[in-house]
């Protein structure tokens, strides 16, 4: 029975990622969609494992006896689920030291560790407190206004705690690297984070400038897709900076606050820890 709800979790959780999410659709139906079919496959295959684990390879459930290949299978994701968590959280750890040995100006009111390269980059390095890293390159590129809205997208990425929630995200997209869609997933969660900041920084700044200045960033640009970095020039092939710019054009375009009911779907993840007291 145990090895029958992994079987079916893994089926649920192939069919998910098997979703295709319509572009047409309004930017919150994209990132509650996305946020849907990236988190549900890898969390109900950890509650599953879970349970497994809890409910042990003796016994029986519902009149089924309970083996050791299935108690084996969930300890065995659980430790490469343990693997994936300490390896990121050390590889981010090390960035964050790094980060630390530059050193530290005030960029038009705003401290920054300035980077020692001629590349126009701009970041927000690290997890629940973030520290802004700019490029001697950017600084260079860009005059004082443009250089503000680019620093106000990195002040919506340390609103939103960017850095903090995407090491979790990143974190399931190595564990289930395995899945269909998962890359085009991440991706299209990327392009997201990068819409909300770019709409949360136009209500402080020029909308124009901030298509501008994106517009000289991503021409040269370093690009890092790392779990713990909100890279204002992150995930900018043509198609999608054009989909950034136009996005900020559109005055019509809402950032909606997210609702209980768009997390209902949390609920159902408790389904397999549910089935441990039928085991005996």
């Amino acid at each position: 029975m145990h090895l029958l709800m992994i079987v079916i979790s893994l089926a649920i959780a192939w069919l998910l990622r098997l979703t295709r999410i319509p572009t047409q659709q309004t930017w919150i139906g994209r990132w509650h969609q996305g946020l849907f079919c990236f988190l549900f496959p890898p969390l109900l295959l950890l509650t599953t494992a879970i349970s497994v684990i809890f409910m042990g390879f003796r016994g029986e459930m519902l009149g089924m006896q309970a083996s050791w290949l299935s108690y084996l299978v969930s300890v065995t994701f659980i430790l490469i689920a343990v693997f994936w968590l300490l390896k990121l959280a050390y590889q981010g750890y090390q960035s964050c030291q790094k980060v630390r040995t530059y050193q530290r100006r005030s960029i038009l009111g705003k401290i920054a560790r300035i980077l020692e390269t001629d590349f126009p980059y701009s970041a927000q390095v690290g997890f629940w407190q973030s520290e802004l890293v700019v490029s001697q390159g950017l600084l260079k590129s860009l005059d004082s206004e443009h250089l503000n809205a680019v620093l106000a997208h990195e002040q919506a990425h340390v609103y939103y705690r960017d850095t903090f929630w995407f090491f979790w995200l990143g974190w399931l997209r190595n564990l289930t690297s395995w899945l269909p869609n998962t890359e085009a997933l991440w991706q299209e969660l990327l392009l997201l984070r990068e819409l909300r900041a770019d709409r949360k920084a136009a209500e402080q700044t020029d909308s124009i400038l901030l298509a501008e200045s994106l517009l000289k960033v991503a021409q040269n640009s370093l690009q890092n897709n790392s779990v713990f970095c909100a890279n204002f020039s992150c995930t900018v092939p043509k198609n999608r900076l054009e989909e950034r710019i136009d996005f900020l054009l559109d005055d019509t375009t809402l950032i909606s606050d997210t609702s209980w009911w768009n997390w209902s779907w949390t609920i159902l993840l408790f389904l397999p820890l549910l089935t441990i007291p039928f085991h005996g």
